[in-house]
């Protein structure tokens, strides 16, 4: 499996109750590695997928410990280094009451630098599955890669999934011409607040079963209320989540992504990929950072 994404450094700052405001809020701060695709690959790999290959683009800052990490994590990485830009940071503001619910700042610095010449066809050679993060289609550079990449899939035959990654980015992007961007892909992976944005529907299972109309194989994640795997415009499935008590739901959903991708290529179908998918997402919430646990470190 081949992913194409961000990798940037996470700055995890864990607080209770709400920000003081002028003030000191006392916290627990860990730097570790993330970015989306970056964290999806490594889950993939976790999950049991033997070739995990990561395309994604780095400042010269933490390249060295970005490149030792994801090999760590049995990732092969194609770290472009940008001579300009920074490597992406995100700060990641987790309260930790009893939702463990978690907001971002973040500057996307190189990783949205990704660009069409740093993308080449023979990355897909032996690869079943491209993975493109969402995160590629908010940046002209990166969009313009996206459909470089699309082309060299569809050229070789190779299935296409995409994470839409972030519904902050999607209001900016537009809907339509994030949907017009996906056309032939085969597997979309919205959260439920991105299916919403996507179809303007409030209820979960009508907005995947609309989307699925526009993609063979939707795989809506629901958080503490499992997936929905919805195709030709209904929802098929309903995949409870996997118990969990959540310290950070950073990266909750790159992990179902990973896992679920993982579980797909070694020949489940998508009911039981999504349950993998849950599983791994419960792991994933009941740690700190977005990787696998027992792998990454601090910085």
């Amino acid at each position: 499996m081949l992913v194409v994404g961000d990798v940037v450094t996470d700055v995890v700052a864990r607080h209770r109750g709400p920000l003081a405001a002028g003030t000191d809020t006392a916290s627990t701060i860990r730097t570790l590695p993330g970015g989306a695709g970056a964290n999806v690959a490594c889950w993939a790999a976790h999950r049991g997928c033997a070739d995990v290959r990561l395309l994604g683009r780095v400042g010269t800052d933490g390249a060295a410990w970005h490149e030792r990490e994801l090999r760590a994590s049995g990732v092969r990485p194609h770290l472009v280094i940008d001579p300009e830009a920074a490597t992406g940071t995100v700060i990641c503001l987790v309260d930790t009451g009893a939702a463990a619910e978690r907001t971002f700042l973040t500057d996307s610095g190189a990783a949205l630098r990704l660009n069409p010449d740093d993308w080449s066809p023979a990355l897909l050679d032996g690869v079943a599955r491209l993975h493109l993060s969402g995160y590629l289609f908010f940046s002209e550079p990166s969009r313009a890669l996206v459909s470089v990449a699309l082309e060299s899939a569809r050229a070789r035959g190779v299935p296409v999934s995409v994470d839409p990654a972030s519904a902050g980015f999607l209001t900016r992007l537009g809907v339509d011409r994030f949907l017009t961007l996906v056309e032939g892909v085969d597997v979309l992976l919205p959260s439920r607040d991105e299916a919403h944005l996507l179809t303007g529907l409030p209820d979960p299972a009508d907005a995947a079963a609309k989307l699925s109309r526009l993609v063979p194989l939707v795989v809506a994640k629901q958080g503490a209320d499992g997936a929905l795997v919805a195709r030709e415009g209904r929802v098929v499935s309903r995949i409870p989540a996997a118990p969990a008590t959540p310290r950070d739901t950073t990266g909750a959903g790159d992990a179902f992504t990973g896992a679920f991708l993982a579980a797909l290529l070694a020949g489940a179908d998508a009911e039981g990929a999504a349950a993998e998918g849950c599983g791994a997402g419960a792991r994933a919430v009941e740690k700190v950072g977005g990787r696998p646990p027992g792998v990454a470190r601090a910085l």
